[in-house]
C-alpha cells in the first residue's frame, strides 16, 4: 500500500509500539494520522513530536476502546471529519502477568475487553466503511505469545492467539473487497518494514 496521502488511524498509541509506528509513519507522506489511546497527554506530547518532523496533519483522540458506545461515536465523526481512513493499526492492549490460578478477574476482564472486544468493535466500524470505498489495510498487532503461549500470560496469551485467529479470518472474508489484513507479531524488536505496508 502506498501512503502518499492517506489517512492511517493507530490504537494504542501513546506509547510502546504504537508509539513507535506512529513515529514511523509520521516519516511517510501521509496526509492525515489519527492518534487512538487513553491517555490525553501522552497524546498530545507525541503529537507534538510528530509536528516537529513532518507537516502531515495529526488528531488526537483520547478514547478508551471498551466503551463500545463511546467508539461508534468517536469513529463515525473521525471519518466524517477526517476520513477516508485507509489504514488501521491495531496497537491497543493490556498484560497482566501473575499465576492463572491467582490472576484477578477484573485483570481477566480487562485483558479481553481491550484485546479483543475493543479491537473487534474499532475494526468492524472502519471495516465496514473501507469495503464501502473498496480500499483499505488492517493491521493487527499481535505478539509473538500469539503464537507460543508463555506461563504466567495465560489470558493475554489466549488473547494473541485469538488476534491471530481474527486476522486470518477476516484476511479471508475482506481480500474479495481489496481491504488487505495482515498480522504483525512482535518480538522486542521490530521495524516498519514488519508491517509490510
Amino acid at each position: 500500500m502506498k501512503l502518499s496521502q492517506k489517512t492511517a488511524l493507530i490504537t494504542g498509541a501513546s506509547r510502546g509500539i504504537g508509539r513507535a509506528i506512529a513515529l514511523a509513519l509520521a516519516q511517510q507522506e501521509l496526509k492525515t494520522l489519527i492518534l487512538v489511546a487513553r491517555d490525553r497527554a501522552k497524546l498530545a506530547e507525541l503529537a507534538t513530536e510528530i509536528q516537529s518532523l513532518s507537516s502531515i496533519e495529526v488528531v488526537v483522540l483520547p478514547l478508551d476502546l471498551t466503551q463500545i458506545k463511546a467508539v461508534n461515536m468517536t469513529v463515525i465523526k473521525a471519518w466524517r471529519q477526517h476520513g477516508p481512513i485507509q489504514l488501521l493499526i491495531n496497537c491497543a492492549g493490556v498484560a497482566h502477568q501473575n499465576s492463572f490460578l491467582q490472576t484477578n478477574p477484573s485483570q481477566i476482564e480487562a485483558e479481553v475487553s481491550l484485546n479483543l472486544m475493543g479491537t473487534y468493535t474499532i475494526t468492524r466500524l472502519i471495516a465496514k466503511r473501507m469495503v464501502h470505498q473498496q480500499e483499505g489495510t488492517i493491521v493487527n498487532v499481535s505478539s509473538l505469545m500469539g503464537k507460543i503461549a508463555a506461563p504466567t500470560m495465560a489470558t493475554y496469551s489466549a488473547t494473541k492467539f485469538a488476534l491471530v485467529g481474527f486476522t486470518q479470518a477476516l484476511r479471508a472474508e475482506l481480500a474479495p473487497e481489496n481491504v488487505q489484513v495482515v498480522s504483525l507479531l512482535p518480538s522486542q524488536y521490530f521495524s516498519f518494514r514488519d508491517l509490510g505496508i
